[in-house]
């Protein structure tokens, strides 16, 4: 059963804030991953605790790199179930994890962020500002 809306709005909200868009549907996911070229951020968020002290806070910092996705979108386990199936079923040889982060390049990932608890939001942030100089070419201001 779906967590209510009135929980997760504000977790939702603060990731469209970062300008993630959100993913509600199969639809929507297969028309933003789906054969889509260039690079896709997909943040699973989730109401757990390392969701909100761990992974959102590590995306904003990662955000605010100079070098970016081409889009970030995001979907919410445990209440968009049938988006977050078809999000996951992108992900190849992952095991299915909330929160987890995934880097996406023409609908392939090419990196994976699932070892949230227990690394701070800087160790996460790190990682996925490597991933994007490595596998991004949307330079910020250019």
């Amino acid at each position: 059963m779906p967590y209510p809306e009135s929980l997760v709005a504000p977790m939702r909200a603060e990731m469209t804030q970062m300008g993630a868009a959100e993913l509600r549907t199969v639809a929507d996911v297969d028309a933003a991953i789906g054969g889509s070229t260039g690079t896709t951020l997909v943040f699973v968020n989730s109401v757990c605790g390392c969701a909100a002290g761990n992974a959102r806070p590590a995306m904003k910092m990662a955000l605010g790199h100079g070098v970016l996705p081409d889009r970030t979108v995001t979907v919410f386990a445990g209440q968009d179930l049938d988006a977050v199936a078809r999000a996951r079923s992108y992900f190849g040889e992952y095991q299915p994890s909330s929160p987890s982060i995934a880097l996406l390049r023409d609908s392939k990932v090419v990196h994976f962020v699932h070892q949230i608890e227990g690394r701070s939001p800087q160790a996460i942030a790190a990682d996925l500002t490597k991933a994007f100089d490595a596998h991004c070419s949307n330079s910020v201001g250019a």
